[in-house]
């Protein structure tokens, strides 16, 4: 018997910063070398293991529907498509598809980022420690200039540098690392009162950090958001770029 995994893809928002672009089409539909982001994610989550994939659906819902139905990969797939309200908080979305949950742990993550990395490995890892959290970080781009020092001296100054953990102004010894959108939940911790919260990161993750046994894990590999126009046209330039380079042999590898 095939062991269910379930993963909560959060695709209901409305995709503000996508411009003219985000009115027409929700921000999981948008293309990256003619694959919408949403195919990457799902490919990807099926190679590593999980094979039931649930969608709070809001905006533009029924686009996603379509899509799905007609995809010759993803129509043969487990899916559960829940309208979840336009103007619901992340939090309520989470909640009110719950029941849809067939496995006792839940892989959330954002859909607008393409990855390829094995989540197989810290999936794996999470079950047999029996961790109520895990956390993945991930390295994403600083739109500032940084100014590089090496031995107390200035060494270079460099943009576009990508990062994966920060130090905090009047914090000492403390080094936050960089949240990737996707973590690994029991799903007994999403209760009654999560559908309350306004920001279900800023209120439910820390009081989960405070009381119960949780992880972090760095993925080793690539993640890349898709948050604004800059973002895709970058994807797609066909130019000669690690990025472009990256996510056209990721999309020749889930084509198989």
């Amino acid at each position: 018997m095939i062991k269910i995994k379930s993963a909560i893809i959060l695709c209901g928002g409305r995709g503000t910063r996508l411009g003219n672009l985000g009115k027409k089409i929700p921000k999981t539909l948008v293309k990256i070398h003619n694959k919408p982001i949403l195919w990457y994610i799902v490919k990807a989550l099926k190679k590593n293991s999980i094979n039931h994939f649930i969608l709070p659906l809001g905006y533009k819902g029924n686009q996603i529907r379509k899509y799905i139905k007609n995809d010759k990969d993803l129509k043969k797939l487990n899916f559960d498509l829940i309208n979840t309200g336009l103007n619901s908080s992340i939090s309520k979305r989470i909640f009110n598809v719950k029941e849809k949950i067939k496995s006792n742990h839940i892989t959330l993550l954002n859909g607008d980022a393409i990855f390829d990395f094995n989540l197989k490995k810290i999936l794996t890892k999470h079950y047999n420690k029996d961790i109520d959290i895990t956390f993945l970080g991930c390295a994403a781009p600083l739109s500032y200039g940084v100014v590089g020092i090496l031995k107390k001296k200035v060494a270079s100054f460099e943009r576009d540098l990508e990062f994966n953990s920060v130090k905090a102004n009047k914090r000492r010894n403390f080094l936050g690392h960089i949240f990737s959108g996707i973590s690994i939940i029991k799903a007994n911790l999403i209760e009654k009162n999560f559908r309350l919260y306004n920001n279900f990161e800023k209120e439910f993750y820390p009081k989960i950090i405070k009381k119960n046994n949780t992880n972090f894990e760095e993925i080793n590999g690539f993640w890349h958001s898709v948050d604004n126009e800059k973002d895709i046209k970058n994807l797609n330039k066909k130019i000669k770029n690690k990025i472009y380079s990256k996510v056209k042999k990721i999309k020749k590898n889930l084509l198989h």
